[in-house]
C-alpha cells in the first residue's frame, strides 16, 4: 500500500469538475485507490458519485490511498492534480 497527504487548495473544493479529473485519472490505473478524509469519510476515487458524497471544501486534508500495480504512480498522478488546483487558477 502506498498513500500521501494532501490539502485541497482549490477556491470551490471537490465540486464536479475536480470530482470527474480525479476519477479519469484513477481510473487510468489497476490499483484501488480510496480517497480518505479526516472525519472518516472514504471514497472509491473511481467513482465520480462516490468522491462528490465526501463534501471536500477548500483547505480539507485528504489522504489518497492505493495498494495494487501501480500504487505509487496513481497516488503520485492524484496528488499532482490537487497540488495543480485541477488546472483552476
Amino acid at each position: 500500500m502506498f498513500s500521501q497527504t494532501v490539502t485541497i487548495q482549490n477556491e470551490q473544493g471537490f465540486h464536479v469538475r475536480p470530482a470527474q479529473l480525479f476519477a479519469e485519472t484513477a481510473g487510468q490505473f489497476n490499483a484501488e485507490v480510496r480517497l480518505k478524509t479526516g472525519d472518516g469519510g472514504s471514497a472509491d476515487c473511481k467513482s465520480m458519485l462516490e468522491l462528490m458524497t465526501l463534501g471536500i471544501e477548500k483547505g480539507t486534508v485528504v489522504t489518497i490511498e492505493a495498494s495494487g500495480e501501480g500504487e505509487r504512480e496513481v497516488v503520485e498522478a492524484l496528488a499532482q492534480l490537487v497540488e495543480s488546483k485541477f488546472g483552476e487558477a
